[in-house]
């Protein structure tokens, strides 16, 4: 792992009325790491992870993706530049089939608007790179299905392919447990585990023990202000964070 900070957060503040969103957040993401931001429902994770992707403009503070300024870049360019987001709403296409889905995507990675026409399934420069990404999240025998004929975990692990597909420098992943049983949010967590050598992740997820078991690091966030950021270990041991959202039982058992 680098200690270089891909995604770096500074005095980040936004606020709707007299409620404060993002109070002053501070946080940096280091280039190979997980990095899971928990907190509350309320707590301004949404409104975070909004302003990072573009969706939302803070009122003040900067950010700063792989050295580069990015605070005014609109929303639409800022796959192009490596920061790519993925799951709470499922964003696939439900009438394509899971090889049609990456395909789009590769399409949209190379910068080229999208054209299927019939023969378009034929298009080695396209299906090639479309089965290995559906390959790497175990859907490469569902090529051929329709998305809607998916399982939930397994639209769910095709969009994590779309999301490969345009080649991100970092992941923001926004609840990727949501709505899955036990052994889908099992295989999800061994493929974040296998992806993370490749891809800088952060996770915002509700799921406790998900998060223990892929973060490097943890940030808490609380009222829209980060109070603690440190290995599972230390945050588990805060005593600060149980008080304020985690609780001695929740923490013990994560």
């Amino acid at each position: 792992m680098s200690d270089s900070p891909v995604l770096q957060i500074v005095d980040l503040r936004k606020s709707f009325g007299a409620l404060s969103a993002s109070d002053n957040v501070n946080l940096e993401i280091n280039a190979g790491e997980i990095h899971a931001v928990i907190g509350p429902n309320g707590a301004g994770k949404t409104t975070l992870v909004a302003q990072i992707c573009g969706q939302l403009r803070p009122d003040a503070g900067t950010i700063h993706f792989n050295g580069q300024d990015i605070t005014a870049v609109p929303q639409e360019k800022r796959p192009a530049l490596g920061l790519v987001r993925s799951f709470q709403i499922t964003s696939i296409f439900p009438d394509f089939t899971a090889l049609e889905n990456v395909m789009m995507a590769v399409q949209l990675h190379s910068g080229h608007s999208f054209h299927f026409f019939a023969d378009a399934g034929k298009e080695p420069t396209l299906t090639g790179p479309a089965l290995d990404f559906l390959r790497v999240v175990g859907l490469e025998d569902a090529a051929g299905n329709a998305a809607y004929a998916l399982s939930h975990g397994q639209q769910r692990r095709l969009e994590l392919a779309m999301a490969l597909a345009l080649q991100p420098k970092m992941l923001v992943l926004d609840e990727p447990m949501a709505g899955m049983g036990t052994e889908e949010t099992n295989h999800v967590i061994a493929l974040l585990s296998q992806l993370k050598e490749s891809v800088t992740m952060m996770l915002v997820e509700h799921d406790m023990d998900a998060v223990f078991a892929l973060a490097d690091r943890i940030s808490v966030l609380v009222y829209g202000q980060i109070i603690a950021t440190g290995s599972p270990d230390e945050i588990r041991n805060n005593a600060k964070v149980r008080e304020a959202y985690l609780g001695d039982e929740s923490l013990a058992d994560a």
